[in-house]
């Protein structure tokens, strides 16, 4: 076994390997340093639970002494023993016992293969440069988000100023015009009274003139008038015929409908001499809705043979137009003061940070689908066909106490057949622009988004900065 030595010095040199054996048997393998306190060498070893007193000999001795599998950290001896990997220059961690020697390197510096044929290579160093890039690159967007996050919130800040000058200014136009309404429905009300009471005068008057004997004044009769509107002279009136001959006094080159015909005939599609005088004859008198085509009324109505009549009805109209615009305007401004506090009225976030994400929308291909989500708003799934269905509406942030606005809830969308409605939950990550990253449906119907922003960055990810054991 070994030539050309002595007897005497053979028995040095066996004594000095088995000793060297024993020493590497003796060395505590698999624990960490905030456990070496349970393994300094002495005469007796207490199992960490305290069940069990033992000689320190049978420590990593390949065989499960303590219940709590503590005398074996270095041996894959105990079913629920721990092996620590210390990983010098990485992250340190357990693997469980039973992976000790077992051919497998799981420890990157390879502590846990030490009599094992497995030639492993201690990978720590590598790694550890690896994350401690990686992590750096993570600062780095982490640094740059922050302070686009900042200009974001001074931007909003603004913006959250501008929409609140711009409602106060709204509501001042908005007490403005209420007012000149008041003014003005007095004044249409003024008008058309004075025009009615007009007509009202002259229809009594011609009534008084048409039955005195003496009277000269003949204003065309209803006959000539029923002759000229019955085109076939067959003693009626049809709802043809009112549409072929009449039109409305606002617009002459708008045709009546069949309904308005038959409104103006007293609901009935022909009459006769006698009930045309007590139905068309009288709109045809006043002048107010209908007339005769290219005529400007009747011969014989009021609107054309009293001045004064004329007079009044314009002034009553422009009143009425005037209302109608002032209405419109008023319309306007109430439809943007609604708009807008209901813009105000959500959370933006302490710093109204996520205001500059109202009225955006962004969107994702996945397969065939096309997602869109509008924060503040609704989620969308356009099919290859074209077809929208609604994944959820805004519903409110939904993130934990600590972090209430790392996540958004949009509810209540289109059912899913033989399912529930469809639901959307969006996870908010850290980055240096802002783009939805992913979907996904991990349940049926319901949806897993992330979208990716600097307002998602917070500086206590910065504070913690590259892992301590790096």
């Amino acid at each position: 076994m070994f030539p050309n030595c002595s007897l005497g010095h053979c028995h040095i040199i066996i004594a000095v390997v088995l000793w060297s054996i024993c020493v590497d048997s003796r060395k505590i393998r698999g624990i960490s340093l905030s456990y070496k306190r349970f393994y300094r060498e002495r005469k007796s070893f207490l199992c960490i639970d305290g069940s069990k007193m033992i000689p320190f000999d049978q420590v990593n001795d390949d065989y499960c002494d303590c219940v709590d599998g503590s005398d074996e950290p270095g041996t894959a001896a105990c079913p629920n023993g721990r092996f620590y990997c210390t990983n010098l220059g990485y992250r340190s961690h357990y693997i469980p016992s039973s992976r000790v020697n077992d051919g497998i390197c799981d420890c990157c510096d390879a502590s846990d293969e030490y009599r094992s044929q497995t030639p492993c290579q201690n990978t720590c160093r590598n790694l550890g440069q690896r994350e401690r890039a990686e992590v750096e690159g993570q600062m780095r967007v982490l640094g740059e988000g922050l302070r686009l996050k900042q200009q974001l919130i001074e931007e909003g800040v603004l913006t959250w100023r501008e929409k609140q000058a711009q409602l106060r200014d709204l509501q001042r136009v908005s007490d403005d015009l209420q007012t000149q309404l008041d003014d003005l429905r007095k004044e249409e009300a003024r008008r058309k009274e004075e025009a009615d009471a007009l007509r009202e005068r002259e229809i009594g008057a011609r009534e008084t003139a048409d039955n005195s004997p003496t009277s000269h004044y003949r204003p065309e009769s209803p006959i000539s008038v029923f002759k000229e509107l019955d085109s076939n002279r067959d003693g009626s009136i049809t709802v043809d015929e009112v549409q072929a001959k009449l039109s409305p006094v606002q617009d002459e080159e708008h045709a009546l409908s069949e309904d308005e015909a038959v409104a103006l005939l007293g609901g009935v599609h022909r009459v006769d001499l006698s009930r045309f005088e007590e139905t068309l004859w009288t709109s045809l008198r006043t002048g107010d809705n209908v007339t005769i085509k290219g005529r400007h009324g009747v011969p014989g109505s009021l609107a054309d043979e009293d001045p004064n009549i004329k007079a009044a009805v314009s002034a009553a109209e422009k009143a009425a137009a005037d209302l109608k615009r002032v209405e419109d305007a008023y319309e306007t401004v109430y439809m943007e003061i609604r708009d807008l506090r209901e813009k105000l009225s959500i959370d933006y976030g302490s710093e109204r940070e996520f205001l500059f994400l109202h009225n955006q929308c962004f969107q994702l291909k996945v397969h065939e689908y096309i997602y869109e989500l509008c924060p503040f708003s609704q989620v969308t799934q356009k099919s290859a066909s074209g077809e929208v269905v609604s994944l959820g509406k805004w519903g409110s942030w939904a993130g934990s106490p600590e972090n209430q606005y790392c996540q958004m809830r949009y509810e209540s969308g289109e059912p899913c057949w033989q399912g529930p409605t469809r639901n959307t939950m969006v996870m908010l990550i850290c980055g240096t622009e802002t783009a939805l990253r992913s979907v996904k449906e991990p349940s049926k119907c319901q949806y897993v988004m992330e979208l990716q922003t600097p307002v998602s960055c917070q500086p206590a990810l910065r504070q913690r900065g590259i892992h301590s054991e790096l």
